[in-house]
């Protein structure tokens, strides 16, 4: 099945293009590529680091374990930001940078 290296959602045979991305679809995702940078339990927070990786061109794509019917809190709601492997020390030191330079605006 094709599948949205991005969204990472599955689609029918037949779609070329994820619908919600635009992004070209791949036959399959080798998870072996990817890691996880960064989880919280907000999707929002992901969300807005995600967009701060895209803009320095970092490649992420966010995976939700969220069920928006269901909201819960802890460890059933964790939302993962993950990029590839090659891109992880970048991802990693970016994403401090950006919680540091937020602590210093806060004191």
């Amino acid at each position: 099945m094709p599948v949205c290296p991005n969204c990472r959602y599955e689609y029918v045979e037949g779609i070329k293009v994820c619908p919600d991305c635009g992004t070209p679809l791949v036959d399959e995702l080798n998870e072996d590529e990817w890691v996880v940078v960064y989880t919280s339990d907000k999707l929002y927070e992901i969300q807005m680091l995600k967009a701060e990786l895209d803009g320095a061109d970092i490649k992420a794509t966010v995976l939700s374990q969220k069920d928006s019917n269901f909201p819960v809190t802890g460890d059933l709601a964790v939302v993962k930001l993950m990029v590839p492997k090659e891109d992880a020390e970048s991802a990693v030191n970016f994403i401090n940078e950006i919680k540091n330079s937020k602590k210093n605006e806060e004191e």
